[in-house]
């Protein structure tokens, strides 16, 4: 059972989703609509992980490399690279080794978040 939610505001949700499908793979757990039929709240899954997307009035100003970062496990670390290049993400670190055997890379999505994505799973 999940017990970590990570939420991201977006100020277009139903865009974010189909961004986040495209680049990184995540697929569409549920959307619940407002009366006007935006997007109020939508889940999203990646293997055995969920996050949560919501509505932001205003964009904000990008946010910075370190303010805020989610990582994800996954199994072919250069292929999910070149996925989210394909869909137009901006790859903060190209994938690299780490000293403790994993392989990680980095990723800005539509909104400035930066997604870190590698194989180690603790």
């Amino acid at each position: 059972m999940r017990t970590v939610y990570p939420v991201f505001r977006y100020p277009d949700p139903r865009a974010a989703i189909d961004w986040l499908g495209a680049a990184f793979g995540f697929q569409v757990h549920a959307v619940h609509e407002a009366p006007d039929g935006s997007v109020a709240h939508a889940e999203l899954v990646l293997g055995t992980g969920m996050i949560m997307i919501g509505a932001r009035a205003e964009p904000r100003p990008r946010p910075a490399e370190d303010d805020w970062a989610v990582y994800v496990a996954l199994d072919d670390v250069d292929a999910h690279c070149d996925r989210a290049r394909a869909a137009g993400a901006e790859i903060t670190r190209e994938p690299f080794d780490t000293d403790y055997g994993s392989r990680d890379y980095a990723a800005r999505d539509l909104a400035g978040y930066v997604w870190s994505f590698g194989t180690y799973r603790p």
